[in-house]
């Protein structure tokens, strides 16, 4: 009996065990490397290592106040311009605790109505100097045009059958799994691209039992 979501339990902490994203990788190391970073927009599939690249480049830049310092809100909960004049805009406007600036994720920003985009806009200038922004979106064309000026824009790609299989083994491995012989086969058929549905079928596939 497996008793954890292996999408959480193995998600990477630090940006550098980001798998598939090399170039993205890189980049975000800079930014850790001189603690400063712009707004940015990730931009691509789900299970491509968005949310993971945004929370782990918070541990980076802040260290042991990183969740004090972030604001992690899914903009397909709460999409209308209620949350960007409440949540966004109070916790942009206040100071850091371990640093110079804080970090607003919004996941999901394509959700938003152009209402709320046009007044996070806002929010992003006024408060330049003490927040950044990082938008997770599926699909950049939903965002609206000031936005995208006004972010680094990072493109996820879907990630490679070989990434995932290491992935796996590791995950394997950790976990004393004994695999059978098309085991792991099947999960990369089944998970098409996405390491997290990778980790949730492995969490119940009956091909990968407990020795």
């Amino acid at each position: 009996m497996i008793d954890a979501i292996w999408v959480e339990k193995y998600r990477p902490g630090k940006v550098e065990d980001i798998i598939g994203q090399y170039a993205i990788v890189e980049r975000l190391e800079g930014y850790i490397k001189t603690k400063s970073m712009p707004n940015m927009l990730f931009a691509g599939p789900p299970g491509t290592g968005k949310t993971t690249a945004a929370l782990a480049l918070a541990r980076g830049l802040f260290d042991k106040n990183w969740y004090t310092d972030l604001l992690e809100l899914n903009a397909s909960d709460e999409r209308g311009i209620d949350i960007v004049r409440g949540k966004i805009k109070d916790f942009a406007r206040t100071q850091a605790i371990g640093g110079d600036f804080k970090m607003i994720f919004l996941d999901e920003a394509d959700a938003l109505t152009k209402d709320a985009q046009h007044a996070m806009r806002r929010t992003m200038e006024r408060h330049s100097k003490i927040c950044r922004f990082i938008l997770s979106v599926n699909y950049s064309s939903k965002i609206i045009e000031p936005i995208q000026s006004r972010c680094a824009i990072f493109r996820f790609r879907p990630l490679k059958n070989e990434d995932i299989k290491n992935r796996l083994l590791y995950i394997k491995n950790k976990e004393k799994l004994k695999v059978k012989e098309d085991g792991i086969d099947a999960v990369l058929y089944l998970c098409e691209g996405d390491p997290g549905r990778q980790s949730t079928f492995c969490n119940r596939h009956p091909r990968l039992e407990k020795r």
